[in-house]
């Protein structure tokens, strides 16, 4: 694991290794989106990471799928962020936010305005969601007009504006896992006519004027975006028999932005993501699913990936490169406490001694 331990420059940002705490929804912020009580303390103990890409945090009203989900768009959760950013700093770490819009995974129920969800046109995943009420079906969404897209996209932006007051290095765009953006570039949730929908090119653009609206605001070496291809028979998305074909486009027009990084979820495709890495000329996270424990570096050996982004093993040991360099036994993740609740399977995890 030499490789794996030696320094990297992404964007602004020089980290002391490879790894990287990946995004993982915790459903513990407050109901007006601020970061919880002890969200400062659950990342700072996690800082050792080097980057820690937060949890997905909504960049509107509009954007929220979940319950106790966080947002970064207004005054308050602007400052509720500060304090989370400052603890990780003072740790000795690098934050990212990661905006997600969730698109058409939401719930009425589940957001300040209780509107119908919205997203690149009127069809439901086809899948239940958590609500204060117990699982219910996501509804059928409302289409966005061209207007509001452009507003979304405006959106984004100011949450990024938002993200670097309150004092995080940089974001990450949520392109991946049956939300909006990824609503946009999938055939089968996006059948629109216009000039979003359609083509590879069109279902492509959101994803693009998303990402250059964001790094026109805050720089693209303070700007990442998340994509999962392939990822099939998830929350309703289907990319379709050639699905990997819109980030053999997306992905160069990406690049020409300059972004920090791409961040993968690599779902076992290895000869796409040899065609990633030639693509992508910046760093490359690569969150391998279902990865083994000794498999950790693997792709960083292979020259598939500069960083290996880790999840559950990340939650539940918060000091997880200090036990990876001794050798150390590992806290088995608590599954049952993975959304919402108090610190029990949050902070209260045991250090390794």
């Amino acid at each position: 694991m030499d490789k794996l331990w030696t320094e990297i420059k992404i964007g602004n940002m020089t980290l002391p290794h490879r790894l990287a705490m990946a995004p993982m929804t915790r459903s513990r912020a407050n109901d007006d989106g601020t970061p919880g009580e002890s969200a400062s303390l659950y990342y700072a103990q996690r800082a050792s990471m080097g980057l820690i890409i937060s949890e997905g945090t909504q960049p509107s009203e509009d954007g929220q799928g979940y319950l106790w989900s966080p947002g970064i768009y207004n005054k308050g959760q602007v400052e509720g962020w500060k304090k989370v950013t400052d603890a990780v700093h003072d740790a000795g770490g690098y934050m990212y936010i990661q905006l997600m819009h969730a698109g058409r995974m939401s719930h009425p129920d589940n957001t300040p305005h209780h509107r119908q969800p919205v997203a690149p046109s009127a069809i439901a995943p086809g899948v239940p969601m958590f609500t204060k009420a117990g699982m219910q079906n996501a509804p059928v969404p409302r289409e966005l007009s061209v207007e509001e897209i452009q507003t979304t996209i405006d959106d984004f932006r100011k949450a990024a504006a938002c993200a670097i007051e309150a004092g995080a290095d940089g974001v990450e765009i949520h392109g991946a896992n049956g939300y909006l953006v990824h609503q946009f570039i999938s055939e089968n949730a996006n059948t629109r006519t216009d000039e979003y929908g359609g083509s590879i090119e069109n279902r492509a653009r959101f994803a693009i004027e998303v990402a250059a609206a964001v790094a026109d605001e805050i720089g693209a070496d303070r700007t990442g975006f998340r994509i999962s291809p392939g990822n099939q028979d998830y929350v309703g998305i289907d990319e379709g028999e050639n699905g990997l074909d819109v980030y053999r486009y997306l992905i160069p027009e990406l690049a020409k932005l300059n972004l920090a990084y791409l961040h993968v979820l690599h779902l076992g495709n290895d000869d796409f993501l040899k065609e990633v890495r030639d693509m992508w000329p910046n760093s490359l996270l690569v969150n391998r699913s279902g990865r083994p424990l000794e498999m950790i570096d693997a792709d960083i050996e292979a020259n598939l990936a500069d960083v290996a982004p880790v999840g559950a093993w990340a939650l539940a040991n918060p000091d997880l490169v200090a036990r990876l360099k001794a050798g150390a036994p590992l806290n088995e993740p608590d599954r049952t406490t993975f959304f919402s609740g108090d610190s029990k399977g949050y902070t209260d995890y045991p250090f390794y001694k």
